[in-house]
This record gives structure tokens, C-alpha cells and sequence, in this order.
């Protein structure tokens, strides 16, 4: 994150405008990469092209566009063999790239741990290796594939549902510019002008984690849930569900029916410290569940807040932000699985700290 910051600084002083949800896109990508195989790419250098990371981050591009597509086999099963729209063709070739990448990176942790003697944990994947004995069978699955699965679905649905959110954050704060300003100015009073924002002072900013919630109200970083299946005959909403019918709830018009919220569809993040203020992200109230709820909500939760919180609040202390063109934001939705903005946000940035608050930031390579 301070790498990221200090880049933008870098753009800022030389008056460039910044496709921010393109910049966050490789940030939070970056980010989960490292942590779960311990890669990284910057996603500008030309010789990166070709490399395993960038590969890696095309093909999970791909598969979250794919996965929010609408394919007429799942209206219309007897036509599946056709693959009329060529969305299956596709998706075989998105999952056959996506595989081999990972079975590189595997095959290097294995050796890793051989040459270790199974003593090193730089990443998760090395965790998993140490705690799964190489005999371990899992529903028919061996370690390798569990290791391999587990990877993949962490990094689909980790990285870029978090720089989503954080897009839509800003999309809504610059189309509300009062509200950015009183979420400036709690930064200001709470951590002040002579420091960076950091991890322990999220909690007193009662006020940011109220707009947090109200994005992911807006926006859930997952519109609909991942598909249920009935145990058994039950009745709902006046419709009889027989057993082994596969349910999938829209989260998305759940959080916006107006029977339940009031101005369901304004941006209104007051409504968190009033009416909704014991209200969590975490499934407890059906009528806010941007996570969904219970044994098959999203285990990525604690760690995406996190990330998301510090970045707004490190973004919102270090820059003030408007649109290149001084425009309003569009709102339009595009496909996939974490409800992408569809078009691009191009910002201009004005810092408001001291230089040497940038300057003294830790030089890394480029995020």
C-alpha cells in the first residue's frame, strides 16, 4: 500500500490523470498474489507480458467476465452441445491456462519444500503443503488438486471483488462530495496531518466503516449467492421448493428493496450510525448480508475489510480527488462475478500532506 501510495504521488506531481480502478485492480491483485504463492507483477512492464503472474491475472480476468455472462444453455439445456455463444469453448480455455500457472507455481513450492526440509512458510500455499500429508485424500480429490482449488478460488474471488469495492467507494464519494469532505475531516480530527493512517486507527473512524457499509450495500462485492440446495421440501415466499432444488438469493435486490430501506437507492451512509448502526457485514441481518450468510458466506471477509478500509482512508488523508474532467461518475454495472464497475474512473489527485510524508514511504517496486 505504500508503494501504491507513493506512485500516485509521483502522478500527482506531474498532473497525470490516473485510471484508479485500473491502478487498484494490480494493487489488490498484487496483494493476494503475494500472499497466497508469493508472485507479484506490475502489470506495466513490457517483459512481464509473458510471465506466469501476468498470464495468471488475464485468465482470472477472464473467468470473473465469464462467470457473470449469460449463457443460453443454462435457459435452454438441450442446446448446450452447440455452445452457440462460445461462452463454454472459453470458459475450458480460461480454466486449462489458469491450471497450468498454478501447477508451475506447485511445482516450485514442492521443490521449495523438499530443498527446506518442509520447515519454510512464506505463503500460503506453503502452509497448505506443511499441514496436508502428501497421501491426504479429500472426496476423491488428491493434495495436489486440493492445494491447486484452493489457490484458484481464493484468487478469483479475492482480489478483484476487493478492488471493486474500493472503486465503487470512490465512485460514490466523488459523486458526493460533502460526504468526502466529512470523511477527510474525521481522518483529519481522529489521526491528524503528521502520520499516515494506519491499521489500529480504522476502528475510531466510525464514520469511513459507515460509508464501507453502505457501499457494499449498493454494491455487494457478490450480487447474488453462490448456489443452495434444499435439503428438503420447504415453502418460500409463497412458492412450494421441492428437495435437491438449487436456490441462488439476489443480494443485490435484496439490500435495495425499499420495503426494508428507506431511499433504497440513495447513497446514505448516516443511515449506519442511526437506524442500521448495529447492523454488521457478517450475515446476522438477512436484509444485509453483503457476504452472504452462514457456512457459505465469504471466508475472505476480515482480511478484505481490512484491506479495503486502510485503502480508502490512506487514499481519501493523502489526496484530494476529482474526476478528470470534471464530471459526475457514471454508476453503470458491468458483467461478472464481482460486480465491476463497466466503465473506467480517470482521476487527477492534489496531495494534502507534506512531501516528505510521501518521500519517506518505503520504496518497493512498482505495485
Amino acid at each position: 500500500m505504500d508503494s501504491f501510495i507513493k506512485e500516485l504521488y509521483g502522478l500527482s506531481r506531474n498532473g497525470a490523470k490516473v485510471t484508479i480502478n485500473e491502478a487498484l485492480e494490480r494493487l489488490t491483485f498484487n496483494i493476494n498474489l503475494r500472499l497466497l504463492v508469493g508472485k507479484r507483477f506490475s502489470g506495466c512492464d513490457y517483459e512481464e507480458v509473458n510471465s506466469e503472474p501476468w498470464r495468471y491475472g488475464k485468465a482470472i480476468k477472464r473467468a470473473l467476465h465469464l462467470s457473470g455472462v449469460f449463457v443460453l444453455a443454462d435457459a435452454l439445456p438441450y442446446l448446450e452441445w452447440l455452445d452457440i455463444q462460445g461462452h463454454v469453448r472459453s470458459m475450458k480455455k480460461t480454466a486449462k491456462e489458469l491450471d497450468s500457472v498454478i501447477s508451475v507455481w506447485l511445482e516450485e513450492h514442492l521443490k521449495k519444500k523438499k530443498a527446506n526440509q518442509g520447515t519454510s512458510e512464506n505463503d500460503f500455499m506453503d502452509v497448505m503443503l506443511n499441514h496436508l500429508p502428501e497421501d491426504t485424500v479429500i472426496s476423491g480429490h488428491n493434495r495436489d488438486n486440493i492445494v491447486k482449488a484452493t489457490t484458484l478460488i481464493l484468487s478469483l474471488t479475492g482480489g478483484e471483488s476487493t478492488s471493486v469495492t474500493i472503486t465503487w467507494v470512490l465512485s460514490l464519494l466523488l459523486n458526493h462530495p460533502k460526504i468526502l469532505m466529512a470523511a477527510q475531516q474525521e481522518l483529519d480530527h481522529h489521526v491528524g496531518k503528521q502520520r499516515w493512517v494506519e491499521e489500529s486507527d480504522i476502528k475510531n473512524l466510525k464514520y469511513l466503516q459507515a460509508i464501507v457499509k453502505e457501499t457494499l450495500r449498493l454494491y455487494p462485492p457478490g450480487p447474488i449467492t453462490g448456489i443452495r440446495e434444499a435439503t428438503k421440501d420447504c415453502r418460500i415466499a409463497g412458492y412450494d421448493v421441492s428437495k435437491g432444488t438449487r436456490l441462488i438469493v439476489n443480494l443485490w435486490k435484496l439490500q435495495r428493496d425499499p420495503r426494508v430501506w428507506e431511499n433504497a437507492d440513495d447513497f446514505r451512509p448516516e443511515r449506519f450510525m442511526t437506524t442500521h448502526v448495529d447492523f454488521d457485514v457478517r450475515g446476522q441481518n438477512f436484509e444485509y448480508m453483503p457476504f452472504s450468510s452462514g457456512r457459505r458466506s465469504c471466508p475472505g471477509i476480515t482480511f478484505g475489510l481490512q484491506v479495503v478500509h486502510l485503502m480508502v482512508a490512506k487514499l481519501i488523508q493523502g489526496f484530494d480527488i476529482k474526476t478528470a474532467e470534471g464530471t459526475a461518475v457514471d454508476m453503470e454495472e458491468g458483467l461478472g462475478l464481482a460486480l465491476p464497475k463497466l466503465n473506467p474512473i480517470d482521476v487527477v489527485l492534489r496531495p494534502r500532506l507534506r512531501t516528505e510524508f510521501y518521500e519517506c514511504l518505503e520504496d518497493m517496486n512498482k505495485y
